[in-house]
């Protein structure tokens, strides 16, 4: 649809008059797809009818009766739709005008919270109960927010500050309400509970799709984050729940939904169960989760803009059974279609790809030295140099909103939107710097350290007498064509005998102080400035981890003393060298933070602790591994077979189920199949 419109780009609302001038005629025609960004779609009777004529007259290729070239008369009309970006935005007050309803309407809708008090009680002032205020025009406000957002209009910040708006009209009301001993209580939509699984202390997205649910009446009891099973499924039933729904960002936790769904099935449950978070997958959903809970139902939910859909329908008395089962006969084909993928996934004999490492030439080449054996804390950190690091990209990610930065803020679809998230954050980040609300720790270490094999020896001093620990890489098993190699991060470090190599670790946080800020928006009925906070912990961490790698670079490794990247070139990876985190594609086994852990001293030097399904605490925290050589670069260990996973289990001083577990993810094959050479 674009296409048509294009002679104007940079003229939005021309553009928009045009593409909804266009479906207004040719849906009539008879047309029944096109690609157009439906969410920016102007009324057709709400156009503009000089502007609307003119465009009809264009579309139509329509004569007009005074002889003037229609093409001619729009490119005229044009530029006077397109506004001035200059001129300063003149803040609309008409609606005040409106009568009391409205007026809440148009608040709920904008985020407007400065009258919310006084035409709460306005409205107050006229009903006879303060319940029929929550029922009567605050609920029809947040009703059009709820079809505004499932119509594409409303992205997810405009939605959280709508939920504001109404958590202060309905804070103004409570007493009123509980003063009333003989008022009846609201009733929801229904009542949804939701917990971060044992282990996983992630909840930004959670806590959004909490936010979104009450937006539409729904009943969220929230448990937090590192919640354990016999909690959660205790307080189902002492709330009387209508859904579960729960969420994990590591992938331990995809472990934890399993149990937590088979618990639900031991116990006797029957209602929905909802999974979310950044590791969970709608196939990981079919295949280990859904299976584990028969008597109910399971669905994946993508992000936060499906869950109200999601819940309406398994909710609905007239639904709930037609998507229960069409989700359900959908697993069976994800599940029937992942059988057959993991058939025709052949891997490599480990022998085999150990014989194909990436090859570097250590001959000739001098490991540089770093400026000092062992660890070094930074606590506090200073903040505001660390703000400079931010990668705004991810920050808007976490809100559904996609795009590069600072493109993002001109995006004809989430533009406005991304823009108005990034106004209302500058002042909350401007607030925790000046005011040091969160403190940034971190402790970074250099040691000694040579490759045996797929293990990395660290060495305690320059003696290499003494091993202090070993770190322990996977190597990848995908069949290679030749002359591409089967890659471990031990393939970056010198094996033991060629040179004397070094290695680095780091640990770093920017969470202290921000779940004290967080909780307090929230008691204040403020769920937007929380999530704001959190994401900015998150966002600082991130920067803190790019800025101290700069600073190994330039400094404290000093083996790129003259580097001179810009913020942009650093978060584009356009650096010497590598920082692989535990957990991620390079070495997907968490369990390795623990070594790390112990070496850098992190629990002691930052306050950083690790729970048992290996999450940092706090949650907006970064760690990993330094590795210096100019060949070293990011990859993905992909699918392992079971010779390296028992390999590995020996090398870690694991038995084979164990490895399993924290390798569940990358396995190639179903532990539960075993081998056809292993007697029953």
């Amino acid at each position: 649809m674009s296409n048509v419109s294009f002679s104007f780009r940079g003229n939005e609302p021309v553009r928009r008059a045009i593409h909804s001038v266009f479906l207004y005629h040719a849906i009539a025609a008879g047309m029944d797809m096109g690609i157009v960004n439906a969410g920016d779609l102007p009324v057709y009777d709400d156009i503009d009818a000089e502007l609307r004529d003119a465009v009809e007259d264009v579309i139509l290729n329509r004569r007009r009766n005074d002889g003037q070239d229609p093409t001619e008369r729009l490119v005229d009309l044009a530029p006077k739709y397109k506004g001035d970006k200059g001129v300063a935005k003149v803040v609309n007050l008409a609606w005040r005008d409106e009568p009391v309803a409205e007026r809440l309407a148009h608040a709920l809708v904008n985020g407007i919270t400065d009258w919310i008090v006084e035409d709460t009680e306005a409205a107050r002032l006229t009903v006879a109960r303060p319940l029929h205020v929550i029922e009567g025009p605050l609920m029809d406000g947040m009703n059009r927010v709820g079809d505004l957002f499932g119509a594409g209009k409303m992205f997810l910040p405009q939605v959280v500050k709508s939920a504001r708006v109404m958590k202060q009209a309905v804070a103004h009301l409570l007493p009123f309400m509980e003063a009333e001993k003989e008022g009846k209580p609201r009733e929801a939509a229904g009542k949804i509970l939701m917990a971060t699984v044992k282990g996983d202390v992630h909840d930004i997205g959670k806590n959004i799709v909490g936010v979104v649910l009450q937006c539409n009446n729904y009943e969220v009891i929230e448990l937090g984050v590192m919640v354990p099973v016999d909690r959660i499924l205790d307080a189902a039933i002492e709330h009387k729940v209508d859904i579960v729904g729960l969420s994990g960002l590591i992938t331990p936790s995809l472990d934890e939904m399993v149990f937590v769904a088979a618990e639900m099935e031991r116990r006797g449950f029957d209602i929905p169960l909802l999974i979310g978070g950044a590791t969970t997958s709608r196939t990981h959903t079919a295949v280990k989760i859904e299976p584990a809970y028969n008597r109910g139902s399971t669905t994946y939910v993508l992000d936060a803009s499906r869950a109200v859909g999601v819940v309406s329908g398994l909710l609905s008395p007239d639904e709930k059974v037609r998507l229960q089962a069409e989700t359900r006969a959908e697993y069976v084909r994800i599940r029937e279609q992942f059988a057959r993928g993991r058939e025709a996934k052949v891997r490599t004999p480990l022998a085999v790809a150990r014989a194909n490492p990436y090859r570097i030439d250590w001959t000739g080449y001098t490991p540089p030295k770093p400026s000092f054996i062992g660890t070094r804390t930074f606590a506090p950190y200073d903040l505001k140099e660390l703000a400079r690091y931010i990668d705004w990209t991810p920050y808007f990610a976490s809100w559904d909103l996609v795009g590069r930065y600072p493109q993002i803020l001109e995006d004809d679809v989430v533009g406005e939107a991304a823009t108005s998230l990034f106004n209302d954050t500058q002042p909350i980040l401007e607030r925790i710097l000046k005011e040091k609300l969160f403190e940034a720790r971190g402790v970074i270490g250099f040691w000694p350290a040579n490759a045996d094999g797929d293990d990395i020896v660290v060495y305690a001093d320059e003696t290499r007498t003494l091993e202090l620990t070993r770190l322990h890489t996977l190597r990848q098993q995908m069949g290679k064509t030749e002359g591409k190699p089967n890659t471990a991060l031990s393939d970056f470090v010198a094996p033991a005998g060629e040179a004397p190599d070094y290695i680095g670790g780091f640990a770093v946080t920017a969470g202290h102080g921000e779940g004290a800020f967080a909780e307090a928006a929230r008691k204040a009925g403020d769920d937007y400035t929380a999530i704001i906070a959190a994401a900015l912990a998150d966002r600082l961490a991130e920067a803190f981890a790019e800025r101290m790698h700069e600073r190994v670079r330039r400094e404290f490794w000093a083996y790129a003393p003259n580097e001179a990247l810009t913020v942009e070139d650093a978060i584009g990876e356009k650096y010497q060298g590598i920082r692989p985190a535990a957990g991620y594609p390079c070495q997907p086994d968490h369990t390795e933070k623990g070594e790390l852990f112990r070496i850098l001293g992190a629990p002691e030097a930052t306050g950083m602790t690790l729970t048992e399904s290996y999450a940092m605490t706090p949650g907006a925290a970064v760690s990993g591994l330094y590795f210096s050589h100019p060949q070293s670069h990011y990859f993905g260990v992909g699918k392992i077979d079971r010779d390296q996973v028992e390999d590995y289990g020996r090398r870690k001083g694991w038995e084979a189920a164990t490895a399993e577990r924290w390798l569940a993810p990358i396995l190639n094959y179903d532990p539960a199949v075993r081998p056809r050479d292993v007697a029953a």
